[in-house]
């Protein structure tokens, strides 16, 4: 009997879930839960609790969590980078910044044409190093969760970030406010959110995707979705190029044909998600308040080697 927290909508969800597996609650007591990156080698996932200006740190061995960084200039999202180390989006730094293997930090994007970046939100990183990030207003728009203040750049753009050089390339410009991004499993594909709607009425609640070029331009620009409750932020693609996408009641999870199968339901809105385990097959769930997970199956997609 499958869960109460599955919905099914279309049959083929129940492949992807399974009997007499529940959700759990690893954590309560965030004000505002996103950024979730998982580490393989340490086992442990690390993800932010933006207004509280924290990283914590929930350690899959014994269950416990931690303080891993604060203050931190109020961190939103993570990923892991192909050498194992942590790239961070910071609100109140205004940049993306990378964690060395030595411990020291370095940054890896803080301008565009000379002007500060407003609040880097989410970051990925392609299997041939390039690190890509939105770029909304969300950590300067008040206090909460950074610094108030103006944009210089009045618009929040998708950004490329050449590994080698540094250099900062603009790649989407016509967002109200990009959020989560994520890569198709063979990396042809780049979908990311628009979540203008908090900032324009009527605005945009949707997942854009892109086939990407060889020469990491983006092109064919569609639309893939559009959130039938709340508004979509961060994502991450399975194995099989679904997307299981934060929402306003839990997660949702679209096939690659953008076919709305199923939900995770959950009673907090959730900002992000990030497969996990040993196997991958854990969905860790940023949910306003609370970290959840729960076993799936399927598995996270792999980047490309």
């Amino acid at each position: 009997m499958l869960s109460n927290n599955f919905q099914v909508i279309d049959q083929r969800f129940k492949q992807y879930v399974m009997p007499n597996v529940h959700m759990e609650t690893l954590y309560t007591g965030t004000r505002w839960a996103e950024g979730p990156v998982y580490f393989p080698a340490g086992k442990y996932l690390l993800w932010s609790d933006i207004p509280n200006d924290r990283v914590l740190r929930y350690d899959e061995i014994d269950g416990s969590v931690s303080v891993f960084q604060s203050p931190c200039r109020y961190h939103n999202g993570h990923t892991m980078d192909r050498e194992g180390r942590l790239v961070s989006c910071e609100h109140q730094g205004r940049q993306v910044s990378r964690v060395e293997i030595d411990g020291s930090v370095s940054t890896l994007a803080s301008h565009y044409q000379d002007k500060r970046l407003n609040s880097p939100n989410d970051v990925v990183v392609k299997s041939d190093g390039t690190i890509w990030f939105t770029d909304p207003t969300y950590g300067i728009d008040g206090h909460y969760e950074g610094d108030k203040a103006d944009s210089e750049i009045v618009d929040s753009h998708v950004y490329r970030v050449d590994p080698h050089t540094r250099e900062v390339v603009a790649v989407a410009t016509d967002f109200v406010k990009p959020n989560g991004l994520a890569f198709s499993p063979d990396e042809s594909l780049l979908y990311i959110a628009d979540t203008g709607a908090t900032h324009v009425e009527g605005g945009p609640q949707h997942l854009r995707v892109f086939d990407v070029a060889a020469d990491n331009s983006l092109t064919n620009d569609r639309l893939f979705a559009t959130s039938t409750e709340g508004l979509f932020d961060g994502f991450r693609a399975d194995v099989d190029g679904n997307i299981w996408t934060s929402a306003g009641d839990g997660v949702h999870c679209y096939t690659p044909e953008a076919e709305l199968i199923g939900k995770i339901l959950i009673d907090e809105t959730v900002a992000n998600v990030e497969f996990g385990g040993i196997k991958r097959n854990r969905l860790f769930i940023c949910a306003t308040r609370s970290l959840h997970a729960v076993y799936l199956n399927t598995q996270g997609a792999a980047r490309p080697a």
